[in-house]
This record gives structure tokens, sequence and C-alpha cells, in this order.
């Protein structure tokens, strides 16, 4: 049976566990993972009702014993991992250059892109094992320059430059660095059959407060689940939306 780990899939409004269910469905063993266990067993126990083959697993992207430790376990169990979405993220109002918090930006640096790193290295070996391995980075038209909708039909998007007067956020810039890590680690991993690629899921209904005009979180898991499922000819190194390329 094919593996999928999704990191950030502690919430049933969230992407990662739309993410988590769509590839259950497809026949994966999906794993889903949060800083608690309390946060995701009943999602995968829920999951498992629906007659999906689910586990839950506790992993802390900015604790480093916590990745290594989900690393063994997802070994122990299934001597190898097909999938791995780095889902998980720290977003961050915007702040200008003069006002922001420079611990606020560390930690948002630190979840967004070191921890994104930490757990694609403690994975590696697993995700090389499965022989097609698919790396997918939850990314952002914000970290881009340029997106022409970011997603949404009549929706200015929210890249750099594009934003008006209001300060560009933080965490685009974390994105920015997370679009280049996926090239880095597409580059590295290409002979290993290992496929990285960026996606952009959209403005998406995560939260109340984005109901109404943002995409619907099943709207946006669909190029997700897409770049998580390419075939061993597939791109990589890219930035999509909707198996659609968008620029950096």
């Amino acid at each position: 049976m094919r593996t999928a780990l999704i990191t950030g899939s502690g919430r049933r409004e969230g992407l990662g566990f739309e993410t988590a269910r769509r590839l259950g469905a497809q026949g994966y063993h999906v794993i889903l993972t949060a800083r608690r266990l309390e946060q995701v067993d009943p999602l995968a126990t829920e999951l498992v009702e629906q007659g999906i083959e689910a586990s839950a697993l506790e992993l802390d992207l900015l604790d480093p014993a916590s990745v290594t430790t989900a690393a063994r376990r997802v070994e122990t169990q299934f001597g190898k991992l097909d999938t791995l979405v780095n889902n998980a993220a720290m977003l961050v109002g915007p702040a200008s250059v003069a006002d922001k918090d420079m611990d606020e930006l560390l930690l948002e640096f630190q979840t967004n892109v070191v921890g994104t790193w930490s757990v694609t290295q403690q994975f590696l070996p697993l995700l090389v094992s499965s022989g097609h391995g698919r790396i997918v980075n939850v990314s952002s038209g914000a970290g881009s320059f340029w997106d022409p909708d970011h997603g949404l039909v009549n929706f200015p998007g929210f890249t750099m430059a594009r934003f008006g007067d209001m300060p560009i956020p933080s965490y685009a810039l974390t994105k920015a660095a997370l679009n280049g890590l996926t090239i880095k680690m597409a580059k590295e991993l290409e002979s290993d059959n290992v496929l990285v690629n960026s996606v952009c899921p959209g403005i998406t209904a995560t939260h109340p407060a984005t109901e109404g005009f943002a995409r619907s979180v099943a709207d946006s898991a669909k190029g997700i689940v897409w770049a998580a499922t390419l075939p061993d000819d597939g791109p990589t190194g890219l930035f999509f939306r909707d198996g659609k390329q968008l620029p950096w």
C-alpha cells in the first residue's frame, strides 16, 4: 500500500485533513500529524470509519526530537514513505520593516522554512526507499513576484508586486524562501526519482473569517493531491495551482 504523511492536518476544517481524506480515497494509507496527538487521533479514527486506511502521529516541526521520533515510527511501521505533504505553516498579519517583531519573524521562518526542511530531511531516506517519492510543499502565490489571480476569479492577488499600500507580510517572504527550497530539493533528489513541487492552494476558506470570498477546502486540495500523485515522468522543481504552472 502507498503511504502519505501530511503535516499540519489537525483541523477538520483544514486543508491538511481534506488532502489526507482525498489521498486516502485513492488508496493511500494516510498519516495525519499535528503537534499534539489528541488533535489528529479523532480525525484518523473518522477516516477509518469511512473505510480509509489512516493513522495519527505526533509531529512538532519546531522540535527536532519530535520529527526524528515520527520518522522512526513510520520506518518501523511501513519501511518507506511514498508521499510527504509539507502543509504545516504559520501565518501572521502584515507589519512594516520598522515595526516587525523579530522574535515573531524568526518563529515564522523556523516554522515555514526550517521546519519544512527538517521534516523533509528526516523522512528523506524513506522517500528514497519508495522508489517514486513525492514531496509537495504547500506554498502561496504571495511568495511570488507575480500571480495572475491567486486562484480566485476577479481577485487582484496577494503577490509581492500587488500589495499596494499594505506592507508585504513576512509570511510571503517565507513562502518565497520555500519556493526556492523546492528548487533546491528537486535538483538534488531527481536522481532518486523523488519529485518535488510547490503548490499554491489559493486563498482557502479554512476559517470563518474567510468564508464567502475564499475557495472551498475541497477545491483547494485538488491541486495538492494532483502534485502528490504525479507519475514518474511528471514535473519537478516547479510551482503550480490546480495543476497549472505559476510564475515564481
